[in-house]
């Protein structure tokens, strides 16, 4: 009698489903037929932001790795914590006075943790020295990197992802998002090849034994003496057509400093390049310039191009509004502001998850389907930055790190989802809209994978199902 109870329970839950013509089932027999499940697991929750109702879960409270979802969380919060007209500042400033173009003083740059100050940004704070009519500096050029404590990798990030780009050192002060960009070109046959780096500075040094249209001279090699801590370019091997990588270099924020140092001898501009120092600026300094970069170009290359320089400087920044100290921070008070918005904004108690970066690069955070899942739906509901939030993750076969994925179909141009893949997890979540109109939230996080190829199908086949909704 029990069993039949069971049986019919689960047939009339089935019918409603159907008749609400979610394919509850299909998902159901996707998950049970998987081969490629029989090795790894799967959490997966739906939500119907349009009826406001769960359509479908399995085991979305299990705790998984996020990887890059993680940035859902952080975005989220940043956007409620700083608010989506919150800018990232980098400002120069000096000590002393300025008499006939020479400063009798000190000349400062605090760093803000801007991860997207670039060249031009550079080439503008050397311009402004030049304008406020410093012509030398009698005293020395300082990096203020007082924002931040002194660890330049975040808790539980893997050592060997140096020197990817993926992975630069941690700094208030970046430039260039913590790397350099390197072309090698061939020219005469058993000649050196011509090697190229920009930024353009005197910070690097680089030692090219690379062989132009020379077979045996070994596969190209583009590398940086990192087990070394070292900033020397090592270029190897044969080159047989234009050639080029980007790898992050160590000590961020001298890499800023001597670059900014070498920029204004560019200018003509005397400074004391061998007495470049790292202190807190004075309360009393004269301010020059303000480079002020809008939270949204941030936001958007963290979701768009999962970024994970970008989304620590938001999870950083979150620091800053910890009511306590706006200096020398570590991840401790961002984490906290994080905890505090997941218990008080969010309705999930932080001490059943575990966040300890803005990126998902740690092997230590650990969250649920179902609370990704409520980001994505705060997010909904609060319209005064959801477009932004939306209109900054990857669109399905058009942008992104979806670019290349969901490129026909239902899914084209519909699926906005964050993408998310470390080392044995791949992760998927955001908004699709069905066939009825409605808009979907989900999350999928699949664990203990092999090949990441394999999550991406399974995560594509359940963002087919969940479009074809009516």
């Amino acid at each position: 009698m029990k069993r039949f109870f069971l049986v019919a329970l689960w047939f009339c839950i089935g019918c409603a489903a159907y008749a609400y013509g979610f394919p509850g089932g299909k998902l159901d027999t996707l998950i049970q037929t998987s081969s490629f499940l029989k090795t790894s697991e799967v959490g997966l929750i739906v939500y119907d932001l349009t009826d406001n109702r769960e359509l479908y879960s399995y085991q979305a409270d299990k705790l998984y790795r996020p990887a890059s979802i993680e940035k859902v969380i952080t975005a989220v919060t940043a956007l409620s914590a700083l608010g989506k007209n919150y800018e990232f500042q980098t400002r120069l400033a000096y000590t002393g006075s300025v008499k006939s173009g020479v400063l009798d003083g000190d000349l400062y740059v605090i760093g803000g943790f801007d991860p997207e100050f670039m060249e031009q940004d550079m080439e503008l704070l050397s311009q402004a020295v030049k304008d406020a009519g410093i012509q030398s500096v009698r005293g020395r050029l300082i990096g203020d990197v007082s924002m931040m404590d002194s660890i330049y990798w975040g808790t539980g990030w893997a050592w060997d992802d140096t020197p990817e780009p993926f992975q630069p050192y941690l700094s208030p002060l970046m430039l260039n998002r913590g790397c350099v960009s390197i072309t090698v070109t061939p020219t005469v046959k058993g000649d050196t090849a011509a090697v190229k780096i920009v930024p353009e500075s005197d910070f690097y040094q680089v030692e090219n034994r690379s062989v132009s249209y020379q077979p045996a001279a070994g596969k190209l090699s583009i590398n940086r003496n990192w087990l070394d801590n070292g900033n020397v370019i090592e270029v190897s091997g044969c080159v047989s057509a234009p050639r080029g990588r980007q790898i992050n270099v160590f000590d961020p924020k001298s890499f800023f400093m001597q670059t900014f140092c070498y920029q204004l001898q560019k200018k003509g501009i005397t400074v004391p390049c061998d007495s470049i120092g790292y202190e807190e600026a004075p309360e009393d300094m004269h301010l020059v310039y303000t480079c002020r970069r809008p939270l949204e170009i941030v936001l958007r290359r963290a979701l768009k191009k999962s970024d994970n320089l970008c989304a620590e400087a938001l999870f950083r920044h979150l620091g800053l509004k910890n009511g306590k100290t706006e200096s020398h921070l570590g991840f401790e008070e961002s984490q906290q502001v994080v905890n505090r918005f997941m218990r008080n904004a969010i309705g999930f108690s932080p001490d059943n998850y575990k966040i300890v970066d803005g990126s998902g690069v740690s092997m230590y955070n650990y969250v649920s389907p179902e609370l990704v899942l409520a980001y994505l739906n705060y997010a909904y509901r609060h319209s005064e930055f959801f477009d932004m939030f939306y209109d900054g993750l990857p669109i399905a076969g058009m942008d992104g790190t979806l670019r290349y994925r969901m490129g026909r179909g239902s899914t084209f141009r519909n699926v906005h989802a964050k993408t998310g893949t470390v080392t044995g997890v791949c992760s998927l979540a955001g908004y699709v809209t069905a066939r009825n109109g409605h808009l979907l939230s989900f999350v999928i996080i699949n664990q203990n994978v092999l090949k990441s190829r394999l999550a991406r199908k399974f995560q594509d086949e359940v963002c087919e199902l969940l479009s074809e909704f009516d």
